[in-house]
């Protein structure tokens, strides 16, 4: 089993490849912004702030332009007091998945090394533990719970949203995250049970 930085706090990235790189490294709720579509979806902009709220956020957007118009969006739309900003340095290049490098020829999240990802952590003085979740919740226990790949699956996961108060657009891989950083494999049966 492979040890990852467990961050108490939900961290905010840019978009999907970003929060695969940084799955393979820390154990947090990790929820993309999609780019600039955050400056219209107000619903996730609202689970943001209610994030926020709860846990507190990390904001870890790429060293160019467009990430620092993300930053300063969510810096403006949530207190100061509840937001942690985890910076990348400038490193020039391409990604691996592109053809040519980026406008300005940095790389972003997706493209930094783990290493370089564990210091801007450090750097930012993260409260962070090393831990193994022996029995964590998978994709196989959302099938078997009726979440994921049956005839109900669909109706099954909003209730379990709505009731989780959680809006309606997270993916699976988002809840499975969420889940595995908010409760149990017990916990979430007896969620279900109650539905």
């Amino acid at each position: 089993m492979m040890k990852k930085i467990k961050i108490n706090q939900a961290v905010i990235v840019e978009g999907k490849y970003d929060k695969i790189k940084l799955s393979n490294i820390i154990d947090a709720f990790i929820i993309e912004t999609n780019g600039f579509s955050i400056f219209k979806d107000k619903e996730k902009l609202s689970f943001i702030k209610k994030l926020a709220d709860e846990r507190g956020i990390i904001i870890l957007t790429d060293s160019d332009h467009a990430g620092f118009m993300i930053r300063n969006h969510l810096l403006s739309a949530i207190p100061k007091e509840k937001i942690t900003n985890v910076y990348i340095p400038d490193v020039y290049g391409r990604e691996k998945r592109k053809r040519i490098p980026s406008k300005e020829g940095k790389l972003g999240v997706e493209g930094m090394d783990k290493e370089v990802l564990e210091k801007a952590f450090e750097r930012a003085k993260i409260s962070c533990e090393t831990k193994e979740n022996p029995d964590p919740i998978t994709n196989y226990d959302l099938y078997e719970l009726g979440l994921s790949g049956t005839p109900n699956a669909k109706q099954n996961k909003k209730k379990l949203l709505e009731k989780l108060e959680l809006p309606e657009f997270l993916s699976t891989s988002s809840l499975l995250s969420y889940l595995n950083n908010n409760m149990t494999k017990t916990e979430l049966v007896e969620k279900i049970n109650e539905l």
